[in-house]
C-alpha cells in the first residue's frame, strides 16, 4: 500500500491489470495507460500526469452537483459514520429521518422516500410497487409499464424499460410488460404537425389503446432525455401526458437520476412542467457524488396501497436495498442540499444556463455541422450533423473526435454514447451547478476550437 501511495506509476499498473473500466473497450490499454483522476477542485481535476482538466460534465456522469473538494460534506459524513455508520432499512435512522423531512418539504405532492443504493435500484423499486399494486388491487391487471424511446434505465428489468437500443443490445431476453412508446424530440420529427408537443403525446395514448388501458399501470418517463440526446420537451408535451395518466388511471414515474437536484435549474426537472408524479426516483445528484445514496419517493396515495390490509402478511411492500441503510449517503445528502441552498446555487445555474445556451447558438451560427442546440439550466446538448438541410447525423468517430480534441485542450465534455444506433452524434454538457461565466466560456471556447479542427 505504501508503494501505491508513493508511486502513482504502480497505481496505474494496478488499474490495468485489475479495474474492469465502465463504458469501455480495454484493448486500448495493452498500449496506452488508462486514465486514472487522483485529484479535484471545485470544476477541476487533476490525472496521474498531473494535467489539469476543466470537468464539464460533473464527474463525466452528470453527478458532482456541487464541485469538487467540499471538506464540510466529507466532515458531515465521518462524523455521522462514527456515530452510526448503518442499520437496515427496516428501522430508521437519524439522518434517514432528518433528509427524508428536507427532501419532501421540496417535492409538494410527495411524501415518502425510499432508501436506495443506486438510481437503477431506485428504479426498479417502482417497478415492484407497479407490479404489487397490480395483484393487490387490480386483480393482476394494469401491470404493463410504459417507457419512452431514447430514455434510459439501468439493470436488466430497467433495461426493458430503456429507449437506447444500443445500451440493450444482447442482454435480452427482458421481462415482459414494458411497452415503448415514440420520442418527443421535435429536431427528429416524426409527424409535421405544428402543436408537435400535444401530438408525440397524443402518440403515447395511441399506444394505451392498442395495449389496453387496463392493462397499463405505470409510465416512466425522464423530464429531460439525458443519454439519448439530451432532449427537451416540446411545449405542450407535458399537460398532454399528465391528462392521459388521469384518463387512463395510469401512475407517472418521473425517472430524476440526471435532472434530480438543482440541474435544471429548480430542485427537479419535472418541477419545470408542473406534473404531479405518482413516483420519483433520484440519485446522482443527492450528494453529488460524495456518498452512495438513491431515493424512491412516492405519494402517501400510493404508499397507503400498502397497508390497507395489516392482516394478510403479503400486503406490505416485501423488499430491501442493503445499502440503503447506510447514513453516510443522507449525511451527505444534507449538506449537499444545504450548500445549494446557502450559496444560490439553483439560479446560478439558470443565469450560466443562459450563458452556456447562448454560447452554444453563437458556435451554432458559425459551425454548419450544429444542426440543433438544446438543453434546460446546466443541462445542454448540440447535435452535430453531416448536413443541415438532411439532419443526417454526423459521423461517431468525429464526434468522438472533438470530445478528444478538447479533452487535449483540458476541458471534458462528453457525448451520447452506444445509445441510438446512427445518432451517438449529440455533445452533452452537464458542468456543475458552481460554475462562473469564465468556466462556461472555456467549455465553449474549446468546442469552437475542437469543430475547427475536426470538421476543417
Amino acid at each position: 500500500m505504501d508503494n501505491l501511495a508513493n508511486d502513482i506509476s504502480a497505481v496505474v499498473e494496478a488499474d490495468r491489470v485489475h479495474v474492469w473500466h465502465h463504458l469501455s473497450q480495454h484493448k486500448q490499454y495493452e498500449t496506452v495507460d488508462p486514465r486514472v483522476i487522483v485529484e479535484g477542485k471545485g470544476m477541476r481535476v487533476w490525472d496521474a500526469k498531473g494535467k489539469e482538466h476543466l470537468d464539464a460534465v460533473s464527474g463525466a456522469v452528470w453527478t458532482v452537483n456541487v464541485g469538487y473538494g467540499r471538506e464540510s460534506i466529507a466532515n458531515a459524513v465521518r462524523d455521522q459514520l462514527l456515530r452510526m455508520n448503518y442499520f437496515a432499512g427496516a428501522a430508521g435512522t437519524v439522518p434517514g429521518a432528518v433528509f427524508a423531512k428536507r427532501l419532501i418539504e421540496k417535492m409538494p405532492g410527495m411524501s415518502r422516500v425510499y432508501y436506495n443504493n443506486s438510481g437503477s435500484e431506485a428504479n426498479e423499486k417502482v417497478y415492484k410497487m407497479v407490479r404489487q399494486i397490480a395483484h393487490r388491487h387490480h386483480g393482476g391487471k394494469k401491470w404493463k409499464i410504459l417507457f419512452r424511446e431514447r430514455d434510459y434505465h439501468t439493470t436488466i428489468a430497467a433495461l426493458a424499460s430503456g429507449g437506447q437500443f444500443q445500451r440493450n443490445a444482447m442482454y435480452g431476453p427482458f421481462p415482459e410488460g414494458f411497452v415503448m412508446v415514440p420520442h418527443c424530440l421535435e429536431y427528429r420529427k416524426q409527424w409535421d404537425v405544428a402543436d408537435y408537443g400535444r401530438r408525440a403525446a397524443d402518440a403515447i395514448e395511441e399506444v394505451i389503446l392498442r395495449e389496453g388501458p387496463d392493462t397499463i399501470g405505470a409510465m416512466v418517463l425522464e423530464p429531460v432525455t439525458a443519454g439519448g440526446g439530451v432532449i427537451t420537451p416540446p411545449e405542450g408535451y407535458w399537460e398532454r401526458v399528465q391528462e392521459l395518466c388521469t384518463k387512463y388511471n395510469i401512475l407517472l414515474h418521473i425517472d430524476e437520476v440526471v435532472c434530480g437536484v438543482g440541474r435544471t435549474g429548480t430542485w427537479f426537472g419535472y418541477q419545470n412542467y408542473g406534473i404531479k408524479p405518482d413516483f420519483v426516483t433520484m440519485a446522482k445528484g443527492v450528494a453529488s457524488g460524495y456518498a452512495a445514496i438513491s431515493c424512491t419517493v412516492t405519494t402517501e396515495a400510493v404508499f397507503d396501497m400498502f397497508k390497507d390490509d395489516p392482516s394478510d402478511p403479503m400486503s406490505y411492500f416485501r423488499d430491501i436495498s442493503t445499502f440503503g441503510g447506510c447514513t453516510g449517503g443522507p449525511a451527505a445528502a444534507m449538506e449537499n442540499m444545504r450548500i445549494i441552498e446557502d450559496e444560490g446555487l439553483l439560479d446560478n445555474t439558470l443565469r450560466m444556463g443562459d450563458r452556456l445556451m447562448g454560447n452554444l447558438h453563437a458556435l451554432m451560427d458559425k459551425h454548419k455541422v450544429i444542426g440543433d442546440v438544446r438543453g434546460k439550466g446546466l443541462f445542454c446538448g448540440a447535435e452535430l450533423v453531416a448536413d443541415r438541410g438532411t439532419k443526417e447525423p454526423a459521423d461517431e468517430k468525429k464526434v468522438q473526435a472533438v470530445v478528444a480534441d478538447c479533452m487535449a485542450q483540458g476541458v471534458i465534455i462528453g457525448a451520447t454514447n452506444r445509445s441510438v444506433p446512427g445518432f451517438n452524434n449529440t455533445l452533452c454538457l452537464s458542468p456543475a451547478l458552481i460554475a462562473t461565466p469564465d468556466d462556461i466560456d472555456q467549455i465553449t471556447d474549446a468546442i469552437d476550437g475542437a469543430l475547427g479542427r475536426v470538421f476543417a
